[in-house]
């Protein structure tokens, strides 16, 4: 029986308050965890199925052409190739985060440096790969293409557009105003582990074990790419080694790996080598931002502009949402946005880790920073003036918002109010800098079904096709029905990652956890609900725990209500009327202190602190490390991450972990995170708001506004490299 809940008004039952339980919340491991670092948990490239085959893909030496394959027949007959594969349903490019239709495909012609334009298959994987590096790939009738986004066509997004009151005048009269130019340039999501695919066909139905984030899109996309019915695709994904958006879509593999299962008559396993996750699935684009900011003579803000560009690939509609949070983030009656898409012959740009707010929130916060220089104000001051208490633009409420106390308690915490001015602290060739940034990132609620099953020993189990990218899904969907039903954690046993069971929403927007979990409540209600007529009691004065129910004065355990009998429910919740009512967000702030070296302009990261609302915490523990690792990605973007683009022909010249410059142990300090206790009964009945982003959104800022203080130095193109630093020095 399917329970459905549709999220129409807000939910003011604040049942998970107050269970007996009492999991939800609490800073539990995650149980996947032991299988992981003991290396048990079989990862997509990793199952040993009879009679498996290898492949390996192909690039493009060129970004335009017809594909041609000049020694096709003598890489054909290399020792153990079983084939060499070009065909129109190879993908051009990973599928986009919830596409659920087939990207763009076709291999013969090329139009980005890297693409993957064939497969050759062999009976070992040293086999595949010799072949397929002596395979020579010719491009005909090939055209000058634009790779440099400075000089590329620009297509005005319209549906970005605002303009509201007047932007210039206000500049005119304003009593200070800034007006910068801040650049970004394009990141890798780099999960540890590489985009793979083993593909098996049992008659007309294919298995994929792959590395995916969102399967129910996934199954779609595979199926419409290969021309077959959704129902003959079974997507197989338990664990992910990290995503970041570069898993949302089908990738190229998937597609390559399924043909040449299907031709060959044996299970295909195609794997994607580093430089190959670097050229061929998706970036985050570059962008070029100008901010203007206009205040009174008090640090009010008269008016925001937001203007940025962008890029992708020609055929793509997905453009960064850079302006996302600039619209209600702060205060303002003259407004005026726009966002600019430029087709550039470089690979797919899409979702990396909070696609949007990333590189959005990070330039308006620097540019923040700049006016509070300017005025002469308290950075923290500036922004708590110009909190606004209604979205600025649709005058819609927001749903919750602890945007202040995340301010106030990050700066207590930080000991913010302790810091010395610009440029007035030094330890030997050191000089130290302190810099803040607010965090902010929208917020949804998506469609997503589980099935809970109370099994007659009363324990539980929870399927549902949602997939644990590291995120903690396993933990948390346990606390959720362990608490419901009154059952320890180790009583229920979560399955996941399968398009087997009832589909999710899937990991991505941040919204999987609030999602899936909030299906997995539903389910747990009605099984609740059953129990109680059992009873015949009101199930609101059924209390369940550690396995047993208590009801008018007496208890019984669930296994001898159940009296052999099983209870399954399958819960399925939509989003309504409360995700267009109100503006729903996250709010955060963070604290860094650098040390710039005064000779080498080297930055290191001191200390940093984040303090973050988003809603009901489901676990401390796996919030906390999601935060950790926005913060981690933050030091990244504003010190490390760059992919570099030959401006020749545009292919990647960093395409792998050594040259492509992540943070490491070494510039990573002690990070400190905060989780205000909060409660949005517009999201959804649990309350909770999505976290796996929000660490990141303006992160970058913190750090390049420490560089400020500590040097002076403004670098407005990012990353803050040494020689960037040490130039304004």
């Amino acid at each position: 029986m399917t329970e459905h809940f549709k999220m129409d008004a807000p939910a003011t039952e604040h049942r998970l308050d107050d269970m007996a339980q009492g999991l939800v919340g609490a800073p539990l491991d995650r149980p996947d965890g032991p299988s992981k670092v003991t290396g048990t948990a079989t990862y997509a490239n990793e199952w040993q199925i009879e009679g498996m085959v290898h492949g390996v893909m192909v690039r493009s030496p060129g970004n335009s052409g017809k594909v041609s394959l000049a020694n096709r027949d003598a890489v054909a007959a290399m020792p153990g190739v079983l084939a060499v594969i070009q065909d129109d349903r190879l993908l051009r490019n990973p599928a986009q985060g919830t596409a659920d239709a087939a990207p763009i495909q076709g291999a013969r012609h090329a139009d980005y440096t890297g693409q993957l334009i064939a497969l050759v298959v062999a009976e070992n994987f040293e086999q595949a790969r010799h072949a397929a590096q002596s395979l020579t790939v010719v491009l005909e009738n090939g055209e000058t293409v634009t790779v440099d986004p400075d000089t590329a066509a620009v297509e005005p997004q319209e549906g970005q557009a605002v303009d509201q009151g007047d932007l210039g005048g206000a500049m005119r009269d304003a009593a200070h105003s800034v007006d910068v130019v801040y650049s970004t340039p394009s990141h890798s999501s780099s999960p540890m582990e590489p985009h793979a695919s083993i593909a098996t066909w049992d008659g007309d139905d294919l298995t994929l074990r792959g590395s995916y984030q969102m399967l129910k899109y996934n199954r779609n996309e595979l199926a419409d790419a290969l021309g077959i019915h959704p129902d003959r695709v079974r997507i197989i994904s338990p664990f992910v080694g990290g995503g970041f958006g570069s898993k949302l879509g089908l990738s190229p593999e998937a597609v390559a790996a399924a043909i040449a299962a299907q031709e060959l008559g044996r299970p295909v396993s195609v794997a994607l080598t580093r430089p190959q996750v670097y050229e061929a699935t998706m970036r985050r684009s570059e962008t070029r931002q100008r901010v203007r900011l206009s205040a009174d003579g008090d640090g009010r803000l008269t008016g925001l502009g937001h203007d940025a560009r962008v890029s992708n690939l020609p055929g793509e509609t997905f453009a960064e949402p850079v302006l996302q949070a600039s619209h209600f983030l702060y205060a303002g009656s003259n407004r005026q946005m726009s966002l600019d898409l430029v087709r550039l012959h470089r690979m797919c740009a899409g979702s990396v880790r909070a696609p949007g707010e990333a590189v959005g929130v990070t330039v308006l916060e620097n540019a923040m920073d700049e006016l509070a220089h300017e005025i002469g104000i308290d950075p923290v001051a500036l922004r708590l003036r110009n909190i606004p208490e209604t979205d600025p633009e649709s005058g819609k409420d927001f749903s919750s918002s602890r945007f202040r106390e995340a301010l106030e308690s990050g700066a207590e915490a930080f000991g913010w109010a302790d810091r010395p001015g610009l440029k007035e602290r030094r330890e030997g060739e050191w000089l130290i800098g302190y810099g803040m940034a607010s965090a902010a990132r929208v917020n949804m609620l998506m469609e997503s079904q589980a099935r809970v099953t109370l099994l007659p020993d009363g324990t539980a189990r929870v399927e549902t096709d949602m997939t644990d990218i590291g995120t903690g899904t396993y933990a948390i969907l346990g606390q959720i029905a362990g608490d419901m039903l009154g059952l320890p954690r180790d009583a229920v046993t979560v399955v996941l990652g399968d398009t087997g069971l009832p589909p999710s929403a899937g990991s991505g927007g941040s919204w999987g956890a609030a999602s899936s979990g909030t299906s997995v409540y539903v389910a747990c209600e009605a099984i609740r609900r059953q129990l109680a007529e059992r009873l015949d009691v009101a199930e609101p004065d059924l209390m369940l725990k550690d396995g047993r129910a208590t009801y008018a004065n007496q208890t019984q355990a669930l296994s001898d209500i159940l009296n052999g009998d099983e209870i399954a429910k399958l819960g399925h919740v939509t989003p309504g009327d409360t995700s267009k009512a109100v503006r729903q967000a996250t709010f955060g702030a963070y604290f860094a202190e650098v040390a710039v070296h005064a000779a080498t302009g080297e930055t290191r990261v001191r200390r940093m602190h984040g303090s973050f609302a988003a809603g009901r915490i489901l676990n401390a523990k796996t919030a906390r490390s999601q935060c950790l690792g926005g913060m981690t990605f933050g030091i990244g973007i504003a010190l490390t991450e760059e992919m570099a683009f030959d401006p020749r022909d545009g292919h990647v010249t960093n395409h792998n972990l050594a040259e492509y410059h992540i943070p490491v142990n070494a510039d990573v300090p002690q990070l400190t995170v905060e989780l205000l206790e909060e409660r949005d009964d517009w999201a959804n009945p649990l309350q909770a708001k999505g976290i796996g982003e929000l660490g990141i959104c303006g992160a970058a800022a913190a750090i390049t506004n420490a560089i400020f203080n500590a040097t002076g130095v403004r670098v407005r193109d990012y990353p803050a490299t040494l020689d960037k630093v040490i130039a304004g020095m």
